[in-house]
């Protein structure tokens, strides 16, 4: 004799923004291998019930609207499966973060090569930095890009960022350069050195106080169009500065002191940037 099977999917409410998984519970009447028969001597098939549970897991696409109430079907497809796969997001070694370990990794060789005298010193120098400079733009556009930004990496990016740049200007000052230009000025590279170190430090500083208190705050010290040309003047600017280094170099007194105004701009730029983020926290802390 056939038996016959019903499925039924129970659902109390089932919301778009949340997943569920379902798990059979097989219930029957009969007490013996025979089919249960009702008071009417009519045969009464077992009941397949299929009932849900919901889970903390990406929602799948549902062929269903968002709201269903007493579905019955014959079968569920693997539309109901929650995907198991982990996010790339979620992952700590992503190929941006492993672009700005390098940057990190790099400060040691650039401090080696910083000081060797020999006619390869300088190029080597000047070559770690403009590739720190270009990975500092490569992983940006690669985590945006690829939706590869990790926590750790959006934490690591301006760390690395301010060690390569700090290590480079106290570099700088301890070999400083000669401009006829400016003749000889023990404390020309020192002054803006100090005003872009201490903005850094500061800034720092604000930035993870905004953070946590979070709200506008965090919004108030939100990276702008000031910041992103203090550190393209800023990154020019210490390019040229190593690229003088190289004796060699024809005309180089006319490319320091190019090197030299750009970095002033920089640490004007830099300090004047402070200054509208310090203006933007005062306002939100008045309201």
């Amino acid at each position: 004799m056939l038996v016959g099977l019903k499925l039924t999917a129970s659902f109390a409410s089932i919301y778009g923004h949340k997943p569920y998984t379902f798990f059979p519970t097989f219930t029957s009447t009969t007490t013996s291998t025979s089919t249960a028969v009702n008071t009417n001597h009519q045969a009464v098939p077992p009941t397949f019930i299929c009932r849900c549970r919901r889970i903390a897991t990406p929602a799948p696409a549902y062929p269903f609207p968002a709201k269903v109430l007493g579905v019955s079907c014959l079968s569920m497809g693997s539309a109901f499966r929650p995907s198991s796969s982990p996010s790339k997001s979620a992952k700590l070694l992503t190929l941006p973060t492993i672009l700005t370990i390098g940057r990190v990794a790099a400060i040691p060789i650039l401090v080696t090569t910083f000081y060797v005298d020999s006619w390869w010193g300088p190029t080597a120098t000047t070559g770690i930095f403009i590739a720190a400079a270009i990975t500092d733009w490569l992983d940006g556009y690669l985590a945006r890009k690829m939706n590869l930004g990790t926590a750790f990496g959006a934490f690591l990016d301006p760390v690395a960022d301010k060690l390569m740049v700090a290590a480079t200007l106290i570099l700088l000052c301890t070999r400083p350069l000669e401009a006829s230009v400016f003749g000889q000025l023990p404390w020309l590279l020192t002054v803006p050195s100090i005003a872009i170190i201490g903005r850094e430090i500061t800034m720092s500083a604000v930035r993870e106080w905004a953070a946590s208190q979070g709200g506008k705050l965090s919004e108030a010290v939100a990276v702008n169009n000031l910041g992103k040309w203090k550190t393209a003047t800023q990154m020019i600017a210490l390019t040229i500065l190593l690229v003088t280094r190289d004796s060699s170099l024809s005309g180089s007194g006319i490319f320091v002191a190019s090197g030299v105004i750009l970095l002033y701009v920089s640490a004007w730029l830099a300090v004047w940037s402070l200054v509208v983020y310090m203006r933007k926290i005062w306002k939100v802390l008045l309201m």
